[in-house]
């Protein structure tokens, strides 16, 4: 406050020296707080567009109500085998339309095509590297890792491969106090791919995140939502260090029920309603709300902080 007071100081002396006027204007309120910092949102799903219905048409309808949203697609991006056909005649007419604000994650329906040839073509940069597809990004306070949840395709899904060790070198050297990762397959869900068998292979990944202290962790695979309280490296609730868990497969693929109970750690969960997750990337907390497509009254909503 005392360098913008002898500022303002300075520069009403120089602008009565020259005999002009000179104005002051500060942006993010009262100058003894900290500077306002830019609370990004982020609109994320996965399963998104198949040719045969008009779930991604309805979803990309909530794309357009936030233009200055960024868009992180949960892999599966177009059915069924993810070939530039596909590409061009399912996802271009819907989320297609925002691609310049996408960041895309692979599925295994675009894994579908060889090294995920269509995907490439499609996303370019927005995708990450070719044939590996995990990369990492800013998006105001927050740093993001997507992640090839196939991780068979790049050489391995053990914590010492190299996506791995990529992922481990990235939030070490990147060190923000929020960082948030997605990818397709989750590591814990109670649809269809709920079975351990199923989701061991992202264990590795998943205890990575939890070691170097990622706050949200965004998934698709299942065909539904389903939200998890913050969880350990074993998926037990760990309300002081554990990463929370959203599965969002619900960008307009077909639906599917669940095949299981909830898990104890399950805190809300949906298999009937398309929609989009919404999150708002605040400097050291976030908030996130489910958006459901028009006609549809589903939602979830909630609040957390940054570890």
């Amino acid at each position: 406050m005392r360098a913008l007071t002898v500022l303002t100081v300075l520069l009403a002396s120089l602008g009565a020296a020259l005999g002009v006027a000179i104005a002051l204007a500060f942006i993010g309120g009262d100058t003894d707080d900290e500077p306002a910092v830019n609370s990004p949102v982020l609109l994320a799903a996965g399963d998104i567009a198949e040719c045969e219905n008009q779930g991604d048409e309805a979803t990309a309808e909530i794309l357009a109500r936030f233009p200055d949203a960024a868009i992180q697609t949960l892999g599966d991006n177009a059915y069924q085998e993810g070939t530039s056909a596909n590409f061009n005649e399912c996802y271009a007419p819907s989320w297609g339309r925002f691609v310049d604000r996408t960041w895309a994650a692979t599925g295994n329906h675009d894994h579908s095509t060889e090294d995920a040839q269509g995907y490439a073509d499609y996303f370019g940069s927005r995708g990450g590297p070719y044939d590996k597809y995990y990369y990492s990004y800013e998006l105001g306070a927050w740093h993001v890792v997507v992640l090839n949840s196939d991780c068979w395709r790049v050489e391995g899904c053990e914590v010492d491969d190299p996506q791995i060790e990529w992922l481990r070198r990235d939030l070490e050297e990147h060190g923000a106090l929020c960082t948030l990762a997605a990818a397709h397959r989750p590591p814990f869900s109670s649809g269809r791919y709920g079975d351990p068998e199923d989701t061991a292979r992202m264990r590795p990944i998943w205890q990575v995140l939890y070691e170097e202290g990622v706050d949200v962790f965004l998934t698709a695979h299942e065909h539904s939502y389903e939200r998890f309280a913050p969880l350990n490296a074993q998926g037990e609730r760990d309300d002081e260090r554990g990463v929370r868990l959203f599965v969002a497969g619900t960008g307009g693929g077909n639906l599917r029920r669940f095949e299981y109970d909830p898990l104890p750690t399950t805190e809300s969960r949906n298999d009937d309603t398309w929609g989009v997750l919404k999150l708002t990337l605040k400097r050291t907390e976030y908030d996130w709300e489910f958006l459901p497509v028009d006609g549809q009254t589903f939602t979830d909503s909630g609040s957390g902080a940054c570890r």
